[in-house]
């Protein structure tokens, strides 16, 4: 029986102009936790926009060359990227069998990408994506919606919470920021 790597919780709030993306360091094989430092998250497009991955490492790195690529192809535009990107997934031979879910922003617009096909872009000011990601989306969900916290404080608040819930998400935890 081929073992699951389960990793992950990443998420990305904005608010008031601000946006935070961040990702655990976990990566679990069965039962075994196999690092505790992975970056998750990184920027891309001239710093421009933050991208994180859930999944497969190696698929991810493909997924984040691809990405890249269609960013330069149409100058940064990221809503023209995520859909060109999520058109080449779901029909590429090889691209089509990578295990992963990219989420990706920039100061204007949020995006989870899936092998399916899928370009969501989320009805509130929150994502997230992993298996720990619907713990940190309803924390991060219930503080945007009854405090007044900044989007780095939420996202710090929800992640602590999700790394307490989920068994695959750890406190190790990297951050990236847009204004």
């Amino acid at each position: 029986m081929k073992q699951k790597i389960r990793s992950t919780t990443v998420l990305c709030v904005r608010r008031d102009g601000k946006v935070v993306m961040a990702a655990d360091g976990q990566v679990t094989l069965g039962s075994e936790v196999l690092k505790a430092g992975a970056r998750k998250i990184r920027r891309l497009y001239n710093d421009k926009i933050v991208a994180g991955f859930a999944g497969s490492t190696a698929d991810a790195f493909s997924l984040f060359a691809r990405f890249e690529a269609k960013l330069e192809q149409f100058n940064g535009n990221l809503p023209r990227a995520v859909v060109e990107l999520a058109k080449e997934w779901r029909t590429d031979k090889i691209l089509r069998h990578l295990e992963a879910l990219l989420l990706v922003a920039d100061v204007k617009n949020t995006y989870i990408l899936s092998g399916n096909g899928d370009v969501i872009e989320p009805d509130e000011s929150v994502a997230a994506i992993g298996s720990g990601g619907t713990f940190a989306l309803s924390a991060a969900t219930a503080l945007m919606r009854h405090t007044k916290l900044n989007a780095r404080q939420i996202v710090e608040e929800s992640m602590k919470i999700a790394g307490k819930i989920c068994i695959y998400t750890n406190d190790n935890i990297t951050y990236e920021e847009l204004a």
